[in-house]
């Protein structure tokens, strides 16, 4: 008698990726009947972070890690 263990593969592994892949696009396409609504405005007095902003610490660091 022999006991055979199911062994993942790598191709095992990608077409379960590619399945997942496209049962996600077809949930995405059959869902798209719905809108996001915009983002409220923010109040003039409040500031929000827009992306990668170099502080003083950080300047720090790169002068540090120049040869």
């Amino acid at each position: 008698m022999s006991d055979r263990t199911p062994r993942l593969s790598r191709r095992h592994f990608l077409f379960a990726l590619g399945t997942g892949s496209a049962a996600t696009a077809a949930a995405i396409v059959a869902g798209g009947g719905t809108q996001e609504q915009p983002a409220a405005a923010t109040p003039s007095g409040e500031r929000r972070a827009l992306g990668y902003r170099e502080s003083a610490h950080i300047a720090r660091y790169y002068r540090s890690t120049r040869i």
